[in-house]
């Protein structure tokens, strides 16, 4: 892939908002001058993802993972670089070269992963044109889209394709394009059988399966044959890209609606979700048939608390999926039910009404989990009190999975209520199974320490440090994070003369640092202040942007990390290490001088102590030690001097 421009990649950045984009994959809600959400890379019950505008960057104390929005697209879709800056370009307008055609040598050397994206995105592209071009697409694939109520619109939004009806005419174009067959069969496009090969989906029209930032990981393929024996889909098997239990169809062009309205919609199959959409109804998305898994409730939690499942009028099997909406409750989520009509579905509902007509149907028809699960296991039951008493108890059971407390005594009152019982038996019960499985849970662990496990040890709790014991490197760090944030920045300073010169935080520190051939320790550190260096050679002054713009990912995190340490509020680079942040910018030469104070001091210290080792050794001769003893003076002299600049006090 050709390489992308310098200034597009910078206009690029430029227009991308992290706030924007980070908004279509995490619900941020105002935190002051930031924002925050549950963080996209680990469960937490507790948002700890903090996204800054003002800086531009994100960072996940969770994990520690932070830097641009470019960083958050290849942590969280697993893009290479220019994978990530060609989807900013492409959703905010921006126009890049286009890319030479790539050669077989170049494929090959493609890592696997990248191979299987490349494929899927190839087989997409080759099944879109089928029903455009091809006469055999035109007439069976997209006849069939259109006489489902499909507009063209629709078809090309969720871009829909068909395979021809041929042995292997897709597999053919594929290897003459320079994929191979292994990961071909990997994603599931071919089958492989002895001496032949064949394309898996030939004859079926196609519904390709995103991922949140619009990736193809995978196909949903419908049979358009009327024989029973064939089975009416065939879907992509799990494989590097495709996990079908943590993605949810439809919700790449749904998220933004779904946290517009605050709510998700939850049902069957693809053309529900496409017919929704159609008519107007956004917030939608599809398990695409599969039972609801613990991974899908987290993705849609992290756009809304409150899910809606929609169920056909005639669906069988509802009982079996009490279980999703036992997983619903267990994760803190609002759930409710819309049973449509007797004979309805909404991709038929949908297309037979209008807009208002099926927003009033789901509005009108919502149940709690309550009322929904007590109507569909009352039928049958009659006056039985003891088929009563059983579905009672298994109501509470699913109450019991909430993790609030308040919201599980409002199902209390409402259970108590519907089933005219006094609350206190049905909040006893409910006592009951709550110490049930905590006794369970108790058990698993006795269990997995009888077997050898050991529950993992919290990390002890740290004492604060002392001025004395210093974190490794913080000086380091605290002096480039001055660099970067006001390197550019003009200042006035009197020499010993009393002469006023004006200068900038970049080369004071450098010529404060050079003067006493001074290094860092840290690598990254050495890296930044290297770079800073080549420029200020040539004149040029580099502010942050042009480090977070880099395409090493490594040296983004890290200036994302210098500069999230305002975002935590801590108090500690001041109650440690003597640092100050929050005054910083009214005297930013005294905060430079500070720091490269501190910096000098660290570096005295870290010598003295040096010296005192080899004293102690007493390898040395006596004219050595002399030497020695007369060099540990002069350090402890500067150290004095650096001490009082410090306002410290040194006691011996």
């Amino acid at each position: 892939m050709s390489k992308i421009p310098a200034h597009i990649v910078d206009e690029i950045m430029q227009t991308a908002l992290v706030e924007e984009v980070i908004g279509d994959f995490v619900q941020l809600k105002r935190a002051g001058s930031n924002l925050k959400g549950l963080s996209p890379f680990t469960d937490e019950k507790t948002p700890s993802f903090v996204v800054s505008p003002a800086k531009q960057i994100f960072k996940c104390f969770s994990t520690g993972t932070g830097g641009t929005v470019v960083t958050f697209l290849m942590e969280k879709e697993h893009f290479t670089y220019p994978e990530a800056l060609r989807w900013l370009a492409d959703k905010y307008g921006i126009n890049i070269p286009a890319p030479r055609e790539q050669t077989k040598e170049e494929l090959e050397q493609i890592s696997e992963k990248e191979s299987l994206y490349v494929i899927n995105d190839f087989a997409n592209e080759y099944f879109q044109s089928n029903i455009k071009i091809d006469k055999e697409g035109k007439a069976i694939g997209l006849s069939y889209f259109l006489e489902r109520g499909f507009t063209q619109e629709t078809i090309d939004k969720f871009q829909l394709g068909y395979c021809l009806d041929k042995s292997d005419a897709f597999t053919k174009a594929a290897i003459d394009k320079g994929y191979k067959i292994q990961y071909l069969t990997k994603v599931g496009l071919t089958k492989q059988k002895e001496d032949y090969t064949f394309d898996f989906y030939r004859g079926r029209v196609l519904f390709p399966i995103h991922s949140i930032s619009g990736r193809v990981l995978g196909f949903g393929g419908r049979t358009l044959k009327s024989d029973k024996k064939v089975a009416k889909y065939y879907n992509s098997p799990e494989s590097p890209i495709y996990n079908k239990s943590e993605i949810l169809y439809g919700l790449y062009f749904s998220k933004g609606a779904i946290i517009k309205n605050d709510e998700c919609l939850l049902c069957e199959g693809y053309t529900d979700v496409i017919s929704m959409f159609q008519s107007g109804v956004e917030n939608v998305v599809s398990s695409s048939g599969t039972s609801l898994t613990k991974e899908q409730v987290r993705l849609v939690k992290r756009y809304t608390k409150n899910l809606t499942i929609l169920y056909d009028g005639d669906a069988a099997g509802i009982k079996a999926s009490f279980r999703g909406i036992d997983l619903i409750l267990e994760e803190g989520l609002n759930v409710q039910v819309v049973l449509f009509p007797d004979g309805e579905d909404p991709d038929s509902y949908a297309k037979s009404h209008s807009l208002s007509e099926l927003k009033q149907m789901i509005s009108d028809n919502k149940q709690d989990f309550i009322s929904f699960k007590s109507s569909v296991l009352m039928d049958g039951v009659g006056d039985d009190p003891i088929q009563r008493s059983k579905l009672i108890r298994e109501v509470v059971q699913s109450v019991a999975l909430i993790p609030d407390q308040i919201t599980r005594s409002v199902y209390v009152q409402e259970i108590a209520k519907k089933f005219e019982i006094n609350e206190k038996t049905i909040s006893n019960e409910l006592l009951k199974l709550l110490r049930s499985k905590l006794t369970k849970d108790q058990q698993g662990v006795t269990s997995f320490q009888q077997q050898g496990y050991t529950q993992p040890q919290k990390p002890p709790v740290q004492e604060p440090a002392s001025k004395n014991k210093k974190e490794p490197f913080a000086y380091e760090l605290d002096l480039i994070r001055l660099m970067l944030l006001f390197g550019t920045r003009e200042i006035s300073i009197i020499d010993e003369n009393g002469t006023s010169q004006n200068t900038n935080v970049i080369e004071l520190v450098y010529e404060e640092l050079t003067h006493d051939e001074l290094a860092f320790q840290h690598p990254m550190c050495q890296l930044i202040f290297d770079e800073f260096k080549v420029n200020l050679a040539n004149q040029v002054l580099l502010s942050t942007s042009y480090f977070k713009n880099l395409e090493n990912q490594k040296i983004v995190s890290f200036v994302a990390h210098l500069e999230s340490s305002e975002i935590e509020l801590s108090i500690n680079w001041v109650n440690k290490y003597n640092i100050r942040t929050t005054s910083e910018i009214d005297d930013i030469y005294k905060s430079v001088m500070n720091s490269i104070y501190n910096f000098k001091y660290h570096k005295i210290d870290e010598t003295i102590t040096s010296i005192k080792a080899q004293i102690k050794n007493g390898t040395s001769n006596n004219e050595e030690m002399l030497d020695l003893l007369a060099e540990q003076m002069t350090y402890e002299k500067i150290k004095k001097e650096l001490s009082e600049k410090l306002g410290r006090i040194i006691i011996k």
